[in-house]
């Protein structure tokens, strides 16, 4: 394995919660388990801190980066800007292509809905926003966003589980695709912001 793909698996491990926060990450038993070397790993480690992913301190190691419940809002203030603007250029530039993608993701969400699944639901609620991100093609936004997105994990599976809140996602998440399809750029802006906006409310609700 190379340095690279050692940095790649640790960071997707942090990401998608296998490593929990405030989780030690000892660089012994990194080492062993991915096969890198002790600098190759203490590198990817230092990138991560950079990412705010990982927390290092002097004599006393490093861990995985606890994100507060504040700071998840502020993420998600930030987000809701960013993706808005995302939504606007999807509704901009998306084709016929672009929107079978989304219907696509929307009907597998409401299959999972259907079956009681509101944690599948939430993993394609991801899906979704990343497939717009991508037909925004806007890199400077794309860029950010993975960055805020990336320490939200733990909070992605809290607001899915407020009562009646699946049902209302759902239905956001149509109203986004709509617009788009319609080429409504303001439209689609101001359902994203207000998706997020949402969301907001209902993390606020769970802390």
């Amino acid at each position: 394995m190379t340095a690279e793909d050692g940095y790649a698996r640790l960071r997707d491990a942090i990401v998608t919660g296998r490593l929990q926060p405030n989780e030690r990450l000892v660089e012994a038993d990194l080492s062993e388990a991915l096969g890198l070397g002790r600098t190759a790993v203490r590198t990817a480690l230092v990138r991560l801190e950079q990412e705010r992913l990982v927390e290092r301190r002097p004599n006393r190691g490093a861990k995985v980066r606890l994100v507060s419940e504040q700071e998840a809002i502020e993420i998600l203030e930030a987000r809701a800007v960013l993706e808005s603007l995302s939504a606007a250029k999807a509704a901009e530039q998306g084709t016929a292509a672009d929107v079978r993608g989304l219907r696509a993701v929307l009907e597998e969400m409401r299959r999972l809905l259907d079956r009681g699944d509101p944690l599948g639901a939430s993993e394609q609620n991801a899906v979704f926003h990343r497939r717009i991100v991508g037909i925004a093609r806007h890199e400077t936004s794309r860029r950010l966003i993975e960055s805020l997105h990336s320490q939200m994990v733990r909070f992605q599976y809290r607001t899915i589980l407020v009562p009646g809140r699946a049902e209302r996602s759902f239905g956001e998440h149509t109203a986004i695709a709509d617009a788009i399809e319609a080429h409504d750029a303001g439209a689609a802006e101001q359902a994203m912001r207000g998706h997020l906006g949402h969301v907001i409310e209902a993390l606020r609700a769970r802390t």
